[in-house]
């Protein structure tokens, strides 16, 4: 693939203007492919601020990239105008350190993590990871504690935790927040599954429409809507409600710990997870509402 002068020289620009340079799909706080978040979601573990460049709003940097650098696929990081890769060779190298190296970081804390599973989480795991030959289960923990299982090979710079017999295996940001939990196998009426329990996270409460009705009335909670905007477009939120697609997760963590949340979706199973990660943040006084939007529809707004 040839490159014209101009889109080189549009690179190489952006390259000395910036020590450390991603060229992918999106922004960096709102990535348009998996890969990219992928990428983003790393650095963000180590940078506080580093330069994005979204291809999908330039279409002669996007196809110009590959050919500069001769890697054909999005995203692509450069740190002091040099390629380093794409999503994978990040992970990889986060994994191992080298990224921490190539920024000037300090090695991660490679100590593992100190973790409970419990009798029925452990029956649950082997049962599903009975034919699993090969693949190893590993626990990933974002910074708002989201987490997410999945079975995977074993990469040569886990950090391997041990409890109940069981291996569960970690990138190093996932070890440090891994300390201390508990994963257990609950029953609740959205279904079954593994859950996370991290140390001093309060329960998560749940609130009937009624009671959200009165607490509105009272400005006694705030109310966040954690839905989508399709979902949002055939119910409509609440006036008083705060929209977490619009004002991001970062910026209502930011919010006192004692703040009274109430997490509402259409039916009251995704809130539950959104408050659950509000709670393992420190948040003391987090509800859910049960039966979401639609028992505030047919319940509450028909009083």
């Amino acid at each position: 693939m040839s490159l014209d002068a101009t889109t080189r020289e549009r690179i190489e620009s952006l390259l000395k203007s910036h020590r450390v340079v991603l060229f992918m799909k999106g922004s960096r706080f709102a990535p348009a492919c998996g890969f990219s978040a992928a990428a983003t979601n790393t650095l963000n573990e180590l940078l506080p601020e580093y330069h994005t460049v979204n291809v999908l709003e330039d279409p002669e940097i996007r196809e110009g990239i590959k050919a500069y650098g001769d890697w054909p696929t999005i995203p692509q990081l450069y740190v002091e105008g040099e390629l380093v890769g794409g999503a994978d060779i990040i992970r990889q190298m986060y994994g191992s350190g080298e990224l921490h190296a190539l920024f000037g970081l300090a090695a991660p804390d490679r100590t593992p993590p100190e973790i409970t599973i419990t009798d029925a989480a452990a029956k649950a795991i082997r049962e599903g990871t009975a034919n699993a030959q090969g693949l190893a289960l590993h626990l990933e923990i974002g910074p708002d504690h989201s987490a997410g299982f999945q079975l995977a090979p074993a990469g040569e710079h886990d950090i391997v935790a041990h409890a109940n017999g069981l291996e569960v295996h970690f990138d190093p940001a996932s070890a440090q927040r891994a300390r201390g939990i508990v994963i257990d196998w609950v029953s609740t009426v959205q279904g079954e599954g593994l859950s996370l329990k991290f140390p001093g996270a309060q329960e998560v409460r749940p609130l009937t429409v009624q009671e959200l009705q009165q607490r509105l009335a009272a400005g006694s909670i705030t109310l966040v809507d954690v839905r989508p905007a399709a979902a949002r477009a055939q119910l409509a939120p609440l006036p008083q409600a705060r929209i977490l697609e619009d004002e991001g997760y970062e910026a209502l963590a930011a919010l006192p710990k004692d703040t009274a949340l109430a997490f509402i979706c259409q039916r009251g199973i995704s809130s539950q997870g959104v408050a659950e990660r509000f709670a393992a943040h420190g948040f003391s006084r987090v509800h859910n509402v049960a039966g979401g939007m639609e028992a505030w529809s047919s319940e509450a707004a028909a009083d």
